[in-house]
């Protein structure tokens, strides 16, 4: 497959613009792409031939959401991205953690992924690419820069140090109630040894409010340490009342499609179409994304 100099430049622009919300040094934010520092460097001087090979060209560009196509997904500042940022923002500022549970298809992840982008030392992990303990050490420390070299006690070891160093940094655990046991019972341990220099911001649907609850009405483990720690409170927006609820995802899909929809004519129609699925179900963000590129086609 050829990878294109047009791509190649987009990936670059893209990885510029991250490095400027990474708070530490070009050779840290280069592992935290997976990349030799050296070759980071060159690709800062413009250079492009012969540094990636065409498997880590494709994986930056869909890490950094790379898109030569003309169909843009415009952010828009919806209830929910305007809850997850004000909470991101707090356990930044105060080094201070937080949980965030609630329904899939609201934005959860997209919101996440565009301050890790956008906001200064702001980390995103995706907890379904590393459930175990040992994956996750390895997921955080590439997050923030930590060579993966040595022993894995000291991979983790210097991950904490590192975060205790930078300026008002928070690490985004996305889809969390993916995390095994003992994954979980890890971040405790990130917690504690940050106290105080570090936010974390934890997120989820059913999966991980059933496993703390689970684990807190039984006082098993670690879950009610781990708890307390992250505010013993589970924060969400979509509301549980039937009426309420529908309205709450009118507003929702209405805000999103009105910022992305080419005939703003059929806005009404599309939004109708977007909320009730052919079982009847309300639907959420994904369905209306799916039916929106199927309108502008």
């Amino acid at each position: 497959m050829e990878i294109t100099n047009l791509f190649k430049d987009a990936v670059v622009k893209e990885l510029l613009a991250q490095r400027d919300n990474f708070g530490g040094s070009d050779a840290q934010f280069a592992r935290s792409m997976d990349i030799n520092p050296s070759v980071f460097s060159r690709l800062q001087k413009g250079e492009r031939e012969k540094l990636l090979s065409n498997s880590d060209w494709l994986r930056l560009g869909r890490e950094l959401r790379v898109s030569l196509s003309d169909r843009k997904w415009n952010p828009v500042e919806t209830d929910v991205f305007m809850q997850i940022r004000e909470e991101v923002l707090f356990c930044k500022q105060h080094s201070k953690s937080r949980i965030f549970v609630d329904n899939c298809g609201i934005g959860k992840t997209f919101t996440l992924k565009y301050l890790s982008k956008t906001v200064k030392n702001c980390f995103y992990v995706d907890c379904t690419q590393c459930k175990t303990k040992n994956e996750l050490i390895k997921a955080l420390a590439r997050a923030v820069g930590v060579e993966l070299k040595g022993k894995i006690y000291e991979i983790k070891e210097n991950t904490k140090y590192y975060l205790s160093l930078l300026d008002e940094p928070v690490v985004e655990l996305d889809e969390a109630g993916a995390l095994e046991k003992d994954a979980l019972g890890l971040v405790q341990e990130y917690w504690n040894a940050t106290e105080g220099f570090c936010g974390w911001y934890m997120v989820g649907a059913n999966a991980l409010r059933n496993k703390i609850a689970k684990g807190v009405s039984k006082d098993k483990d670690y879950f009610a340490e781990l708890f307390s720690r992250f505010s013993e409170n589970l924060s969400s927006i979509v509301p549980t009342e039937k009426h309420e609820k529908y309205s709450f995802y009118e507003k929702l899909i209405r805000d999103v499609l009105s910022a992305n929809i080419t005939d703003k004519s059929q806005l009404n129609t599309l939004v109708k179409k977007s909320l009730v699925d052919i079982n009847g179900s309300i639907s959420g963000l994904r369905r209306a994304e799916s039916l929106l590129i199927l309108h502008n086609a």
